[in-house]
């Protein structure tokens, strides 16, 4: 039970707006003019004829929300107050000081300045502690992310202080921050997994995607890259044009990407252009039940062309496509106006004739009906068989189906592990331990190269964890630990990497012990497994 209470807390609130729409077919339309008459009438009459004082404005919003959420799942409304920081995760920027933190005991901790902003220009370093905000305590049960978020953040050009503590320094150190653009970035990580295999982890569809999209493979062809795996799990889309970019990339020229049609949007066709980078060369995405979107615009480009193999489990099936309109007081509506469609023709989008808590409720569903551990539990009705150019099969109206299932490995994550991390423990002990070795760590292993090989968990950072999950009161569980053992030292070894390099050596790390990861590797290294998978035997 603790392990579906641990998967609701990770597939909440994951879905980002496609920059286009797509619309619920209507056949037939009100009167447009008869329509808002009767709407403005009613609002007349409550304003002037309701027993109690009203807020007229409040009213008109609840209205708008609820009619759009009775429309589909993923239009939206969008106040002005909410606008930037919806925008933020897609503009790939956002105003503040520029460091990475963590709520560590009620005390905000450094992780690391942003390279190159405000802070690491300053000499703001990983692992201070700042104890003070603009002359007020910035510690105690008062701090929360929002918190912070509401200091740190502001305007460009706008001054914060803070007071740091230091270790090793007696007293604290005052800076006063002049806040800037700070880039979010949506690649986690870029690497070698061999000498020949790439890797590169999106999170999501941005204005910057396609810039970090070719530094990273200009790295990674420098390293001697033939083969590459691009990880979409859990990025849950944006941007639509960025998606044609991305497919683009890996794609001949004049292939169809993906096509918008909807009753009031005709069908507009998103073909591949002669810039593509990585046309040849074998490469395999890696999907599941939280890659949304556009992530399966690529996805669905590159099965469909059997340009590479899909690898994971089922994707979340949103083929709807959102289109932005402002309203008068600067609050935006994000109404779906158009489906995208993949090249064979088919819509992945889901179902939701059943409302929108039962269809974020899908997810929750496929967990318990087994579909995360048995390919069998997925059931497509033949109608929406489609064929590839290579003969392989391909199905629409429930996400991407992978051409290999990978599941998840229920067999390591016990009640136990997920208690850790429902209770942050793996956070807790991480920053605590970097915190106390720190310098020794970096001056042991200059490079990552050399903690990554060398670095162990050893039993007493153990015996102090399980300590510390104790005083969190999870209770020790000894078959459960044991169970989980090789998958919770990893989780601390990648967290301390995190803490001290960045998330790029995160990955690295778990690199070792990630099941759908390995499978890619292995498909790739088997010409004929690979080969298989794009042209069946007929």
């Amino acid at each position: 039970m603790n392990s579906i209470k641990t998967l609701a807390l990770v597939f909440i609130a994951f879905l980002l707006p496609l920059q286009i729409l797509i619309a619920q077919p209507v056949t037939l339309r009100a009167d447009p003019k008869e329509t808002t008459q009767k709407f403005a009438a009613a609002m007349f009459y409550i304003e002037n004829f309701y027993v109690d004082s009203t807020e007229s404005a409040k009213l008109v919003e609840n209205a708008i929300i609820h009619t759009l959420k009775e429309l589909d799942p993923h239009s939206a409304y969008i106040s002005k107050e909410e606008l930037n920081e919806a925008n933020e995760p897609l503009e790939g920027s956002f105003d503040g000081i520029g460091v990475t933190f963590q709520l560590s005991k009620d005390t905000i901790l450094v992780i690391a300045p942003v390279p190159g902003g405000p802070s690491e220009k300053l000499g703001i370093q990983a692992g201070d502690k700042i104890i003070k905000i603009n002359g007020e305590d910035a510690f105690g049960s008062k701090v929360n992310n929002k918190y912070v978020m509401d200091r740190l953040r502001g305007k460009k050009g706008t001054t914060v202080d803070v007071s740091i503590y230091r270790r090793g320094r007696s007293e604290l150190i005052d800076y006063a921050i002049v806040r800037d653009k700070i880039p979010l970035n949506s690649i986690d990580a870029t690497f070698m997994v061999d000498s020949n295999i790439g890797y590169i982890k999106l999170n999501r569809f941005a204005k910057t995607t396609m810039e970090e999209m070719y530094n990273s493979m200009i790295q990674l062809n420098k390293s001697g890259m033939k083969s590459l795996i691009l990880d979409l799990r859990g990025n849950s889309g944006g941007f639509l044009g960025t998606a044609v970019e991305l497919s683009d990339e890996f794609l001949p020229e004049g292939k169809l990407i993906v096509y918008t049609e909807g009753l009031s949007s005709p069908r507009q066709d998103y073909n591949a252009t002669k810039t593509g980078s990585f046309e040849q060369g074998k490469l395999v995405i890696l999907i599941n039940e939280g890659s949304a979107s556009a992530s399966e615009i690529v996805a669905g480009a590159v099965q469909d062309w059997d340009r590479g193999v899909v690898i994971g489990r089922r994707s979340f099936g949103k083929g709807l496509v959102q289109r932005p309109f402002n309203l008068p007081d600067g609050s935006v509506i994000r109404l779906t106006a158009a489906r995208y469609y993949t090249p064979t023709g088919r819509s992945i989008q889901r179902p939701y004739d059943d409302g929108t808590e039962s269809y974020f409720q899908d997810i929750m569903n496929r967990f318990k009906n087994g579909e995360f551990v048995h390919a069998d539990s997925i059931h497509f009705p033949d109608s929406l068989k489609f064929l590839t150019p290579g003969k392989r099969v391909v199905y629409g109206g429930g996400g991407i189906m992978p051409d290999i299932f990978v599941p998840w490995d229920s067999t390591q994550i016990t009640d136990y592990y997920s208690n850790l991390i429902r209770k942050g423990v793996f956070n807790r002990y991480s920053l605590d331990y970097v915190d106390d070795n720190r310098s020794k760590i970096k001056s042991t292993y200059p490079q990552f190269n050399d903690f990554k090989t060398s670095f162990v968990v050893d039993q007493q950072m153990m015996d102090e964890f399980i300590e510390l999950a104790g005083k969190e009161e999870v209770e020790f569980v000894e078959a459960q630990f044991a169970t989980s053992e090789q998958f919770i030292r990893y989780q601390l070894k990648a967290l301390i990497a995190r803490n001290i390099w960045g998330m790029n050596e995160y990955y690295e790390v778990v690199a070792d012990v990630d099941d759908t990861l390995l499978k890619a590797v292995e498909v790739i290294k088997k010409d004929k497994s690979y080969s298989e998978v794009i042209k069946p035997k007929k």
